[in-house]
């Protein structure tokens, strides 16, 4: 009997096309004899389609955005079995930022017992959070490079203080970035003290959190890590941009980015780096999927910048080539995906206790 999978996409972030276009090379890749597919579409106002299951890969984006079966904004009812039986039996979240890959879904989904592709609802939403992971990795002994963060109050109340706190603890550039999105959005690159204001507002229009990040001089490696309780690394990939830094439009629409897969690194600086992506992982817990994200300094220093707990598969993601350049071909990757959270599902069923 074929498997009955949800595919969770759109939502209400500023990476909603983002997840569309996740969701159309994921269809690519799964296996339709094994599987039934069903799209459960969330449009950016928070309506939630659910559509009858796909025949074959979505051939479009379009194809996607369901027209039909709508339920009104934020009611999930459509997105329930009215019989149980019949219900999903692998949901594979493909929600890109905040109401997706912060771990609220990932709550609704524990809520309703259902076994789910990725992160749970700490590892999503301490990997969202990019000062809660950086204070984790502190803990975790983690080498990172130097930050400060505020809150929109503390910068509406107090811009002056925050201007000589960040140029007095930072040195030049540096990067400024929602604390809470992704994908690259929001965040800016400052040379100088107007820059850096401009960037600032820039960023408080997606989050209220803003952190700045020193700039450092190094080579952007990342790894794919794969697992639960015992995760696995791919090889080391490189981005080398052809622009500024790695940006959105970089990312997810032109490909004006070179990725050097595998890494030219010394075997010591990937046995390092591979430790390092380990203990990020578990230091936040994490299950089935991570990209863990360092700079490496022209000496050798590692430095780890970030986890994406939910990196794309788009034609240009990074993620799907590690792991086809470690031996895992992508519809072989889905299939790994969808046994880990199989496995995670089980093994929680075994913590359940029943009052007499």
């Amino acid at each position: 009997m074929k498997k009955r999978i949800g595919l969770l996409y759109g939502g209400k972030s500023a990476e909603h096309e983002v997840s569309l276009s996740t969701a159309q090379a994921v269809t690519k890749a799964l296996n339709f004899e094994k599987y039934e597919v069903y799209p459960v579409y969330i449009t950016q106002e928070g309506e939630w389609r659910k559509g009858a299951s796909l025949e074959g890969p979505a051939g479009s984006i379009e194809q996607l955005q369901l027209e039909q079966g709508g339920s009104a904004p934020n009611d999930i009812s459509g997105f329930l079995p009215a019989e149980p039986e019949k219900g999903l039996d692998v949901i594979i979240p493909l929600l890109h930022g905040p109401n997706g890959e912060d771990g609220t879904v990932q709550g609704m989904l524990e809520v309703m017992n259902l076994p789910y592709v990725g992160n749970g609802v700490l590892a999503s939403s301490a990997g969202m959070d990019k000062v809660v992971m950086k204070q984790l990795f502190e803990i975790a002994g983690l080498k990172q490079t130097p930050y400060v963060y505020f809150i929109r109050r503390e910068w509406k109340n107090g811009q002056a203080a925050l201007v000589k706190k960040i140029t007095s603890e930072l040195e030049w550039p540096v990067f400024v970035k929602p604390a809470n999105l992704g994908s690259s959005v929001g965040i800016n690159k400052a040379e100088t003290e107007e820059e850096l204001i401009a960037a600032i507002d820039e960023a408080l229009k997606f989050d209220r959190k803003i952190v700045v990040e020193q700039g450092v001089v190094a080579r952007e490696i990342e790894i794919g890590v794969l697992g639960n309780d015992a995760p696995e690394c791919s090889v080391a990939g490189e981005i080398k941009p052809l622009k500024a830094f790695y940006d959105y439009q970089a990312k997810y629409k032109d490909g004006n980015t070179a990725m050097i897969i595998p890494a030219e690194l010394p075997e010591e600086v990937y046995a390092q780096l591979v430790v390092s992506a380990k203990k990020a992982f578990k230091i936040l817990d994490c299950s089935g999927l991570v990209r863990a994200d360092f700079f490496v300094t022209a000496d050798n220093e590692i430095l780890i910048n970030e986890v994406n707990t939910l990196p794309g598969f788009t034609p240009f993601s990074m993620f799907p080539l590690l792991w086809e350049n470690t031996g895992l071909a992508y519809p072989d990757l889905i299939e790994k995906l969808i046994e880990l959270a199989i496995e995670r599902y089980e093994d929680k069923q075994l913590l359940q206790v029943k009052m007499d």
